[in-house]
């Protein structure tokens, strides 16, 4: 038995920006599960992302939230106009202006009443802890509650809060590391020794970060995994959102440099390098999402003119296995 019953062990991670319901919906047609991104949605957007799933398949519904972090705009506050400031000209370059510094909370709460009420399957945490009665309350509504967690203790961490299930993040992933303080530096654990870490903590775990292929999705699994999430290589589905030059960078030659920066949003996230982290990672500071409000209108202006130079090309180790296609045959390639 697989994880939720499924037949193939075989996630598609929520990228935010990135996910689709069309997505989703494929992966979990396919016999996996596709998850549905909440991040950066308001609350109607994913009402209608839920409801776009569910007409499209009856497997389960399985969404992702982030975690309000901690307000740093007023400790770090000459920081942020300095990044802002080193923004302008790159911003010019595009036809637009950085956006606003601002703190927020991604709707957070709005989100957690909304899933109360209309509940789904599963539904994860990224970036840190929540409330204990946010996890009671969507548990009480038949809703299994997980967190992404990075090391042994945000697994305990994790388990404390009464989590259903843990997914372990190893340094390969692409995109944001899901570390629990925004100035916490992510380790370098690569996903076996994250998933090895946390096993004994008695949850099921999803494992995610650096998937290249079925060799890595079985090698995951035979370590103890319940199913292995997959984000980079469904960057290049057909019903992906991605910007077409992110999807192309990921298989450019040479090969892209890849790193860890914050420089897009104020938290570490793994990414090819590029003009912009060239230009402007030694001036991020770890503020978010006061950052990614700031380079939005830069890496919106650049996926819209194809400039892969601005873009925010996450990226995980296992990019340059990426292959543009139906979200189906991708499925089918990392089936164990």
């Amino acid at each position: 038995m697989t994880f939720l019953d499924r037949r193939v062990p075989v996630l598609a991670a929520p990228m935010a920006g990135a996910s689709t319901p069309e997505l989703a919906a494929a992966v979990s047609n396919a016999g996996g599960l596709g998850f549905l991104a909440a991040g950066y949605l308001s609350v109607e957007a994913m009402a209608a992302e839920v409801s776009a799933y569910r007409e499209q398949t009856s497997a389960p519904v399985a969404i992702n939230l982030f975690t309000p972090q901690t307000d740093r705009t007023t400790e770090l506050s000459s920081q942020i106009s300095r990044h802002r400031e080193a923004l302008v000209a790159t911003a010019a370059r595009h036809g637009t202006e950085p956006g606003a510094s601002r703190f927020d909370e991604d709707a957070f709460t709005e989100k957690v009443a909304w899933l109360r009420e209309h509940p789904v399957d599963v539904v994860t945490f990224t970036f840190g802890p929540v409330p204990p009665e946010v996890v009671s309350d969507l548990q009480a509504v038949g809703t299994l509650v997980g967190f992404t967690v990075t090391s042994h203790q945000e697994g305990r961490a994790a388990v404390a809060l009464g989590a259903d299930l843990l997914v372990a993040q190893g340094v390969g992933a692409g995109g944001h590391r899901g570390t629990w303080h925004v100035s916490d530096r992510p380790n370098g654990a690569d996903t076996d020794e994250v998933l090895t870490d946390v096993l004994g903590l008695g949850l099921p775990v999803i494992a995610t970060g650096g998937v290249a292929g079925p060799d890595d999705v079985r090698a995951l699994l035979d370590t103890g995994a319940v199913a292995v999430a997959v984000g980079t290589l469904f960057l290049a589905a057909d019903e992906s959102k991605a910007a077409p030059a992110h999807v192309a960078a990921l298989t450019d030659e040479p090969p892209r440099e890849a790193l860890v920066t914050r420089a897009f949003s104020g938290r570490w996230a793994r990414a090819l390098a590029n003009d912009f982290t060239r230009a402007h990672d030694a001036t991020a500071v770890a503020a978010y999402p006061n950052l990614h409000h700031l380079s939005r209108p830069i890496r919106t202006a650049a996926a819209r003119l194809g400039d892969p130079e601005a873009l925010a090309l996450w990226a995980g180790s296992g990019h340059q296995r990426a292959v543009t296609g139906p979200a189906t045959e991708i499925v089918n390639r990392l089936a164990p």
